[in-house]
């Protein structure tokens, strides 16, 4: 098969673009011929080796943890999924080798969950990790209630905008971070946007002068003290981006793989309570391309990498 890969870390120049030896199908696995694979940072903070320290990596290894495709052969204890299948996934496992963006994949069937109907495989590859990330944090570690008022960082981003839309649908008033050029689609999300930078704290003050209930950072360093500062009494502070957080009495949040979840992001999706913007798309032998679009940080939504497959239509 055709896909990306690396065997060595480094910068995005490090990633291949070639053959590829095929994925065996273990028994609590299917193999998904991949319509789309999105782009997230920690793809490129794996490349890296910024977690090498937690994730061993079997060279060549090919990147990606996002993917939406067809099942084409379930593994021999597979019950979940059958041929034709569409589905969307988390693929993660507990060590970096094989990744989404190539033609296939084989994914253990716990971080699957079928594709919501009436969203494109491009959109619902954007889905899976951005989503779960979201929605463990609110639900799960922040435990957001209605009628509290949540501040989300980086709120244009993948994981926040998907946030902003979850705070929303669980009756949560949501107050994003975003650049004076995201404000509007911050507000489309139903969010009330501040902007980053020096005055930010007096910003959200006046929005919430009794502080806010809850914090989701995707951004940590300084962020974190601000945040903290900002939390009205028995808030709760959470982050995805930086473990210090545990200093100022946060928690530390790190997406797992979960098919119930994830089938419950699907189908949120499929209703409409939460969508995927998906801001650039590039085909797969320009997975580099996309890795350093990604890098730039400043992206709103999803970057997502194709595989194209001339005799199918979508």
């Amino acid at each position: 098969m055709k896909g990306i890969s690396y065997s060595r870390y480094g910068g995005p120049d490090v990633l291949e673009y070639g053959e590829l030896r095929d994925p065996k199908v273990g028994p609590d696995q299917v193999l998904v011929k991949v319509r789309a694979a999105a782009v997230n940072p920690v793809d490129w903070k794996c490349r890296e080796g910024y977690l090498d320290g937690a994730l061993d990596a079997v060279f060549p290894v090919i990147p990606g943890w996002d993917v939406s495709g067809v099942v084409v052969q379930p593994g021999v204890s597979v019950t979940e999924f059958a041929v034709g299948d569409e589905v969307i996934g988390y693929v993660r496992e507990d060590f970096l080798s094989r990744g989404t963006f190539a033609e296939y994949v084989a994914a253990p069937v716990r971080t699957l969950a079928r594709k919501p109907r009436n969203r494109s495989f491009e959109e619902a590859a954007g889905l899976p990790l951005a989503g779960l990330t979201a929605y463990q944090v609110l639900v799960k570690v922040l435990e957001v209630k209605r009628g509290e008022t949540l501040l989300v960082h980086a709120a244009a981003g993948g994981v926040g905008s998907l946030a902003v839309q979850l705070g929303v649908h669980l009756g949560v008033r949501v107050i994003g971070t975003a650049s004076e050029r995201n404000h509007d689609y911050v507000r489309n999300l139903g969010g009330e946007p501040v902007t980053y930078g020096e005055g930010l704290a007096e910003r959200v003050r006046a929005l919430a002068p009794g502080g806010v209930d809850a914090v989701f950072d995707t951004i940590g360093g300084d962020t974190l003290k601000i945040s903290a500062n900002l939390l009205a009494p028995e808030g709760r502070l959470a982050s995805i981006a930086d473990p210090d957080v545990v200093g100022f009495g946060g928690r530390y949040a790190f997406v797992r793989p979960d098919s119930a979840d994830l089938t419950e992001l699907a189908r949120l999706a499929e209703e409409g309570a939460v969508t995927v913007h998906v801001q650039e798309t590039f085909p797969l032998e320009r997975t580099a391309d996309a890795h350093r679009l990604s890098q730039e940080g400043r992206t709103r939504g999803k970057i997502v990498v194709t595989v194209d497959w001339p005799d199918e239509e979508d």
